[in-house]
């Protein structure tokens, strides 16, 4: 019942902002198609195999570029997440390239290590002033909260703004984030006619602006998946999205869970509360 309401409510919405949303196009706002998430909505949860794809897309791409220094690599086995064998993901840590710096040792000195199930995924730089010495002054960012950084943009006429919440509450949608993601990497074509692009920019449809510097990253048959999953540039930007939307949430099953908990608690306890009152007052006369 509710998501038929929803839906409708989605409809108005969207007759309502039909030319306002033309308007925004033609002003150069992108318009973000949302995507089907195993996580999205109330029951929602993590596919762990899906978290596994996109781990090894950043793993074998995106970490060229960018580190995950909020996510230690233990997180990669704990439950709700990817939930790798912890034997392996000590493996993947003493051999990840990019080092820890520690100490300092019996010398005074700092020196590095190979990481433990505690430390955080380092990316390759040392620091921004070397991470933009490297890419022509751009920064790669951290992309541990992206997905939380991130959402679609949506430029309505300010009466439009409370419906569009409204429909998002019923929806429990709260994936903007991925599905920016999934649109900035897959988003990648030539400039249309008559577009001034920077000398060393990239045109990409979702992108504030459509100048981005980071070159497009995916491409068909990048990375071998040997689950039979097809290696396309879809696939990848779903499973790469994902994966970033558990490291910027990775408490999501969890908190679900409590959550549905929670509800039956409150449902109970309001039901003995009803039998309590009834029974303690049906004695006394009014």
């Amino acid at each position: 019942m509710i998501k038929r309401f929803s839906y409708a409510l989605a409809g108005i919405v969207a007759a309502m902002a039909l030319v306002p949303a033309a308007a925004s196009a033609a002003e150069g706002h992108a318009e973000i198609a949302r995507q089907h998430w195993s996580f999205s909505g109330f029951t929602g949860q993590f596919d762990k195999a899906q978290l596994q794809r996109g781990f090894q897309v950043y793993q074998q791409i995106c970490s060229n570029c960018h580190s995950l220094k909020r996510v230690a690599f233990r997180n990669l086995v704990q439950p709700g997440g990817p939930e790798f064998p912890e034997a392996s993901v000590k493996a993947l840590a003493h051999d990840w390239p990019n080092k820890i710096t520690d100490g300092p040792n019996d010398q005074g000195k700092m020196f590095e290590r190979p990481a433990l199930l505690s430390d955080p995924i380092l990316g390759p730089y040392k620091n921004d002033q070397e991470a933009r010495a490297s890419q022509n002054g751009a920064l790669p960012p951290d992309l541990s909260l992206m997905a939380r950084a991130r959402a679609v943009e949506r430029d309505p006429p300010w009466y439009i703004h409370p419906f569009l919440m409204l429909g998002d509450i019923l929806n429990s949608y709260q994936e903007g984030g991925g599905d920016y993601i999934y649109a900035l990497m897959t988003g990648f074509s030539d400039p249309p006619a008559g577009f001034h692009l920077v000398d060393g920019k990239y045109y990409n449809h979702a992108f504030p602006g459509h100048q981005i510097s980071m070159p497009p990253p995916l491409s068909d048959g990048a990375v071998s998946y040997q689950d039979g999953t097809p290696d396309t540039v879809q696939n990848y930007a779903h499973d790469v999205a994902a994966f970033l939307s558990w490291t910027a949430d990775p408490s999501l099953d969890q908190r679900k869970r409590i959550g549905w908990q929670v509800m039956l608690y409150l449902l109970v306890t309001t039901v003995l509360l009803y039998i309590g009152k009834r029974r303690i007052w049906s004695a006394i006369k009014h």
